[in-house]
């Protein structure tokens, strides 16, 4: 049963994985077409500027908390002190950088 449940673990922790990097590029590749438009087109440098800056963070942000879960799933697997400790540090980073992307998102 443990057998069957690491094995579950690591197929979704990988689904997860491809899915944030799916919405990550998701994100770049609207950005790039709003961008693009934006050099053809006639709309305000600024609200591209805001336009492209929200939907870049949110997709960041979206794609680093499905990390954090993917992360936090993997330590179940092997709790080692050592895994303990960098899960902490990964899972630190990871939710500062969520932080100041969605406090950045939210002054634009």
């Amino acid at each position: 049963m443990k057998k069957i449940i690491i094995i579950l673990i690591d197929y979704i922790s990988y689904l997860a994985q491809l899915f944030a990097i799916f919405i990550i590029a998701n994100g770049i590749i609207v950005v790039f077409w709003i961008n693009l438009k934006d050099i053809f087109g006639r709309e305000d440098d600024v609200n591209v500027m805001k336009k492209s800056r929200a939907k870049l963070g949110r997709s960041f942000s979206v794609g680093l908390g499905i990390l954090i879960g993917s992360s936090i799933l993997r330590s179940v697997v092997a709790p080692t002190w050592n895994d303990i400790g960098q899960l902490a540090a990964i899972i630190g980073i990871r939710t500062v950088l969520n932080y100041f992307l969605t406090r950045d998102m939210g002054t634009t």
